[in-house]
């Protein structure tokens, strides 16, 4: 039976990618009785009917999944916050980061309408922002779409790897995918002034080939729930908070009110950022007041 990469799912419908073809399917009954919801980015074996059709037999292990964005086999995370219009959120920004850690993938910040800052204190901040994460060890990426700086910088992270877009919405995920494949001219819009936010623009998820990789444009969305990470968990989430954990007095430290704890005192040395911290906290107590799933 032959096999493919599902690159797009719409309205019931699978789009396979096998080698230079593609072919429409839908799924057999047997995966709602086995509860597997095909996704973008699965490795599926597919029957085809002719040229154009087939249906789904089975859908191949996945390393990683998504479930906001629906996204399978994901490679790396680029994670696109704009500087303004939205403003900056560093606190929505974590809740991305400690998903995307939760599910090993790797995260590239791209602070995005870098040209539109009209202050110079809020540009301050931004490159403050931009430091604290460097020091943690994330990438950071300055970007701008009109004046197309940072962007030669991204396309070689891009290459061979799916890279899932993901980011709240009207930040210029769309955009940016515009500067590195104009010819998609995918449907861009303005932020609500009203609602300071960007209109939905993406209606589903599609794996766009970019150079020699795959990158997915994705709904926008506002917020996370931590429905699948344990209050124990959390703290492996922060990198900064992983690397010193160790060296807490007890095992199975939550870093709250332990005493000599490794991460409350590299916190106190400055070693890691309040806000950092004040988000664990916020995560933390979201998740301990969680109700228990059955």
């Amino acid at each position: 039976m032959p096999q493919g990469k599902i690159v797009k799912a719409l309205s019931g419908f699978y789009y396979v990618q096998d080698a230079a073809r593609y072919i429409q399917c839908r799924a057999r009954g047997v995966f709602r009785l086995n509860k597997v919801n095909p996704l973008v980015g699965d490795e599926v074996i597919y029957q085809a009917e002719n040229d154009k059709e087939g249906y789904l037999l089975e859908v191949l292990d996945r390393k990683n999944e998504l479930v906001r964005p629906p996204i399978s086999n994901v490679d790396q995370a680029i994670l696109v916050f704009s500087a303004v219009e939205p403003g900056f959120s560093p606190t929505l920004l974590d809740r991305f980061l400690v998903l995307i850690e939760a599910n090993d993938i790797e995260p590239i910040i791209v602070i995005s309408k870098m040209d539109l800052i009209n202050s110079e204190k809020v540009k301050l901040e931004v490159l403050d922002f931009a430091k604290d994460y460097e020091a943690i060890g994330y990438k950071v990426l300055l970007t701008s779409t009109v004046e197309t700086t940072g962007i030669e910088e991204l396309s070689p992270y891009l290459d061979g790897r799916i890279s899932v877009f993901a980011g709240q919405s009207g930040v210029g995920k769309s955009s940016l995918l515009n500067v590195l494949r104009p010819e998609l001219e995918l449907k861009t819009d303005h932020i609500s002034s009203h609602l300071g936010r960007g209109k939905h623009t993406t209606r589903h998820v599609e794996l766009i080939p970019v150079g020699s990789g795959f990158v997915a444009d994705t709904p926008g969305f506002s917020s996370l729930d931590f429905t699948d990470i344990e209050a124990e968990e959390l703290s492996y989430c922060f990198p900064e908070m992983r690397e010193r954990s160790g060296n807490c007095k007890f095992r199975g430290c939550t870093h709250v009110k332990e005493p000599k704890c490794a991460v409350k005192d590299a916190l106190e040395k400055g070693e890691i950022a309040n806000y950092r911290y004040e988000h664990y906290l916020t995560f933390l107590e979201e998740i301990k007041d969680r109700k228990p799933r059955y």
